[in-house]
């Protein structure tokens, strides 16, 4: 059974760099523009979509430890196919808004049930090592498309959006071949009544609410900065369509050191590794904020993005480490719910200000980076040394 188990792995693999694919990624908030939807109305239909999420982690998790990780991945891979078909034929704000919708509802299933399946597939102490590699495919997809993508498609957004289509009706294809995980005669059956007791361990864990916190601040940083803010001020500082696809290209490749995790961690330490991941974070949020030079923005904006992809791979051991419960898609489901609680706000705040002042909005991120930064010590300290990584 341990070895079928395994099969996993490269099968995750496979579905990780088709779903990187996404070849319209460069230009995701030209491409709504272009079609009359504001910065704003982007960041709403976030926070919407986030906010269905929350609603959903409830029973989504519970539905995943019951019917199995197999299954709820193949629900959630197929939904996720439907939800670039409409992205690709969006023309206004209502369809995009449709898309996060549903794309919302493959969140919520998806939210720990992947990195469970990966978790249980694998021996635990090569779990980061995983965790890394599996980065470095999906950044390897999205390095592929974005050249595709800079070389040929250039202003053709629809075509790009086309082409996802076609990688992620692949992906939804490769998850049947996926071998379930969970033993279901040995674990308890998870009902609300599990789920609301296994809510209360979660949030009476203080250790825990402040590793996640922590973890909260830097990937709303890296999601609002790097994915649409970035596109606005490369605009704002003179950058053309081109020159941000390869832009694009240079910080998708820079994600492949994400690969390097395990091992940049080991020779750190867990506390050094964070606490330079969240500086270095707060430092390119604060330069990009003040800096007219396009070479600085670029800059500022690789450092986020390199940060966040050697952060995730740690984050994402330290936080099943610290899972005790055999229902472990509805413990990260739960830890989702409070992530994505924290970002519904910091989306809106972020929209806000980039309406307004996009250094404004920036000034935000580095704020939240030297937050977190001091929750990750504070949790290192009260916590972190008693994990073995």
């Amino acid at each position: 059974m341990k070895e079928k188990k395994s099969r996993n792995i490269p099968l995750l693999y496979a579905i990780y760099c088709l779903e990187g694919m996404v070849f319209y990624a460069s230009i995701a908030t030209l491409y709504r523009q272009a079609v009359g939807v504001s910065v704003f109305q982007i960041t709403i239909i976030e926070s919407i979509s986030l906010v269905l999420s929350l609603i959903l982690e409830i029973p989504w998790g519970v539905i995943a430890d019951r019917i199995g990780y197999k299954k709820t991945l193949i629900i959630c891979y197929v939904l996720f196919f439907v939800s670039k078909i409409i992205f690709w034929r969006a023309d206004g704000f209502g369809m995009f808004l449709v898309e996060r919708i549903i794309l919302s509802v493959v969140i919520s299933g998806f939210s720990g049930v992947d990195v469970s399946m990966l978790y249980l597939s694998c021996d635990k102490d090569k779990f980061q090592k995983i965790c890394a590699v599996q980065s470095n495919f999906e950044t390897a997809g999205v390095l592929f498309s974005t050249v595709i993508f800079t070389l040929f498609i250039k202003s053709n957004y629809r075509l790009a959006a086309f082409l996802t289509v076609i990688t992620y009706g692949i992906a939804a294809f490769v998850s049947f071949f996926l071998v379930e995980v969970k033993n279901d005669e040995e674990e308890e059956k998870p009902n609300l009544k599990v789920f609301v007791r296994e809510l209360k361990t979660a949030l009476t864990n203080k250790y825990l609410m402040i590793f996640i916190f922590a973890g909260c601040c830097l990937a709303n940083v890296y999601q609002t900065g790097t994915v649409f803010l970035s596109q606005v001020k490369y605009i704002s500082v003179g950058m053309t369509e081109s020159s941000i696809g390869v832009v694009y290209i240079i910080m998708t490749a820079l994600g492949m050191l994400g690969g390097f995790s395990h091992k940049i961690t080991n020779k750190l330490g867990v506390l050094k590794t964070g606490v330079l991941m969240f500086a270095v974070s707060a430092l390119a949020c604060f330069t990009v904020a003040f800096t007219d030079s396009a070479v600085l923005s670029v800059i500022s904006v690789l450092a986020i993005y390199i940060a966040m992809y050697i952060y995730r791979p740690m984050g994402t051991n330290l936080e099943n480490k610290q899972i005790t419960t055999d229902n472990r898609a509805t413990a990260l489901s739960i830890n989702a719910l409070i992530t994505d609680s924290v970002a519904v706000m910091a989306n809106l705040i972020f929209g806000k200000l980039a309406d307004i002042s996009l250094a404004g909005s920036f000034c935000f991120g580095g704020g939240l980076c030297v937050m977190g930064l001091m929750l990750f010590a504070v949790w290192y300290f009260m916590r972190g040394r008693a994990i073995k990584n």
